[in-house]
């Protein structure tokens, strides 16, 4: 079985699960036409959906159907808990580093229109590209202030031309209320990832699109989309 790792500066981790957050930034709230929700809404992508595909390749066939790019801050934890504050899981967070959270757009409107999970959607292999993260500054939790992740300027480009553009200051929920959240229902283990959510934006890939997908402070993720 292969062993799915991120690098995380000049060492790698293993990865053990995918927790992902829909929903957390209120302009692409209003994009999708959904309720902003009270909590956060959680979804999983099995670690088969990693992938790590900087400047090269990354193929997700033609046959899977429409396919949807969403660029989020994403997070490594180097510790693990079970029911821990907010405050706590800052302490759990090890790296911050560039993902998208790639999405079978048509595939999953179907689901929605059933009422049935849409796992396949958002699960599929290669649905989870990511970039190298770096390590958390070692001030971070002097910055529990306002959050973690602080104001991060995101910005996805395809073929050149900015598709979303956004700051990590516009989450309706900061990155440890999401952990601490997370940890009511799941046991955090060292090497999750969390996926902290997308702004406006989001629309379709095709077959050569060139992305680079950048949030400040971090090694930017480049790949080419083949379908």
């Amino acid at each position: 079985m292969q062993r799915r790792e991120v690098r995380l500066d000049d060492d790698s981790r293993a990865v053990a699960k995918i927790i992902c957050v829909g929903r957390n930034y209120a302009a692409h709230v209003k994009e999708m036409g959904s309720e902003t929700p009270a909590e956060p809404v959680f979804f999983l992508k099995p670690p088969t959906a990693l992938a790590c595909p900087h400047e090269g390749e990354l193929l997700i066939p033609e046959a899977l159907g429409e396919l949807h790019h969403e660029i989020e801050l994403a997070i490594l934890l180097g510790r693990g808990g079970k029911d821990v504050t907010a405050r706590e899981a800052a302490k759990l967070i090890e790296g911050f580093g560039v993902a998208m959270d790639l999405t079978l757009r048509a595939l999953q409107t179907k689901a929605k229109k059933a009422r049935a999970p849409w796992a396949v959607a958002k699960g599929f292999d290669g649905s989870g590209p990511v970039g190298a993260f770096v390590k958390t500054p070692a001030d971070a939790e002097a910055a529990m202030a306002e959050s973690v992740a602080g104001d991060r300027a995101l910005r996805l480009e395809i073929n050149g031309e900015i598709r979303q553009e956004g700051r990590t200051a516009e989450m309706l929920f900061r990155p440890e209320e999401l952990i601490a959240h997370a940890s009511r229902y799941f046991t955090l283990e060292p090497g999750d990832l969390f996926f902290t959510g997308t702004p406006s934006g989001v629309g379709p890939l095709f077959s050569g699109d060139k992305i680079v997908a950048s949030i400040e402070g971090l090694p930017e993720l480049r790949f080419t989309i083949r379908r």
